[in-house]
């Protein structure tokens, strides 16, 4: 019988606002035990000042020039997980043997092979007297990768836990993502597009607020009669990559909202909100049409926090509905088969720390591009 590993997962999305946490069970490979999900909201000065940060570096040559700041962010970042993980450590008798610290993103190019995500591995380590297996993404870009997705190889152990032989993840954060498997076996994945990224940068920019609570905003406005251009620039580049076996890893600085200035708060949340359903719409229609043959028709699984703007679910849905009539079975949640949507990526961190200890490939040629499969992350001991 494998050893089984306690592993605590942390998660920090582009969205800056906080910790996800996920307390797991592994051998690293087919056994999967959830114990705890728990979520840490950061102080407002931490959120602002990642969002300034963030809004400093743009290119590599800002990274040299910011670099007081990324260092105060990053260990401000640092104690504030650790802070988070002595709660988890109270209200629980397990004793963890490995952290998977997944870092705030601020940096994301694979041109240029740089990803930096901020959080000092080597001070939580010593916070938490615990081994933490952090820059998970290093040995990936290194290996010709896209240093992202890393979470396919986690998403199909969920799709044969949950017992459902072809699947399509759809994680909506502020990147959307999907992970393709097929007869419990084959999978693929890439980037899409954007998650939320437009749409929270739209509500930061003209409300003050950090995103809209169910679509509200986006419900009560009108999209962009010419949405159709910015649609056809990005899906005629995106179709062409798709023959290629396309996969791509985006940052948010890949996109902007300047196709939507000069409209109201409504408006603007209303088109990006269509926008970035219209992208999923047309990858679910090209996988259609890809496996018509073999007359294989994916699972929908949406997770992610995109998956709580309602709006944007109905919209994605709607336009599904013309191209999958009467097959309303096909799209669901994960939370219908009782796993938190909310915390799919943190408990998947704590799954790849454990691969990464036992090194193990959490990478692949068909999910991030890499050379071969890798494994990754940095041990601090």
């Amino acid at each position: 019988m494998k050893k089984l590993y306690t592993s605590l997962g942390l998660m920090s999305g582009t969205s800056g606002d906080g910790i996800d946490i996920s307390l797991i069970k592994s051998d690293g490979s087919e056994k999967c035990e959830f114990i705890v999900n728990k979520y840490f909201r950061f102080a407002d000065e931490l959120y602002e000042k990642f969002h300034i940060l963030k809004d400093l570096v743009k290119n590599s040559s800002d990274i040299k020039h910011n670099m007081n700041l990324i260092h105060e962010f990053e260990r401000l970042f640092t104690l504030e997980n650790a802070k988070a993980i002595k709660e988890i450590q109270k209200n629980t008798n397990e004793k963890i043997d490995v952290i998977g610290f997944h870092g705030q993103t601020i940096y994301h190019n694979t041109k240029e092979k740089i990803s930096l995500q901020l959080g000092n591995g080597d001070l939580l380590s010593n916070l938490t007297n615990t081994k933490v297996v952090y820059n998970f993404r290093k040995n990936d870009l290194l290996n010709g990768g896209q240093g992202a997705p890393l979470t396919p190889i986690f998403h199909c152990l969920l799709s044969k836990k949950i017992g459902i032989k072809n699947s399509l993840f759809l994680n909506i954060g502020g990147i959307s993502n999907v992970t393709l498997i097929l007869n419990n076996n084959n999978f693929f994945a890439t980037d899409i597009g954007p998650g939320m990224c437009l749409i929270d940068k739209w509500i930061r920019t003209n409300l003050k607020k950090k995103y809209d609570i169910n679509g509200t905003i986006a419900s009560k406005g009108k999209v962009r009669n010419n949405l159709d251009y910015e649609l056809d620039t990005f899906l005629h580049f995106e179709s062409k990559e798709l023959n290629k076996n396309y996969i791509k890893s985006f940052s948010v600085d890949d996109f902007d909202i300047s196709f939507v200035r000069g409209l109201s708060l409504e408006d603007g949340a209303a088109t990006l909100t269509e926008y970035t359903a219209q992208i999923f719409t047309n990858y679910y229609s090209y996988i259609l049409k890809k496996y018509q043959k073999e007359n294989i028709s994916p699972i929908i699984l949406f997770c992610g926090g995109g998956r709580k703007n309602k709006y944007l679910i109905n919209r994605i849905k709607n336009n599904l509905n013309k191209i999958i009539i009467g097959k309303s079975k096909l799209i669901q949640m994960i939370d219908d088969y009782g796993i938190d949507g909310d915390y799919i990526e943190s408990k998947a961190f704590a799954y790849l720390a454990i691969r990464s200890l036992l090194e193990l490939p959490i990478s692949f040629p068909n999910t991030t591009g890499c050379n071969f499969p890798t494994s990754g992350g940095v041990i601090s001991k």
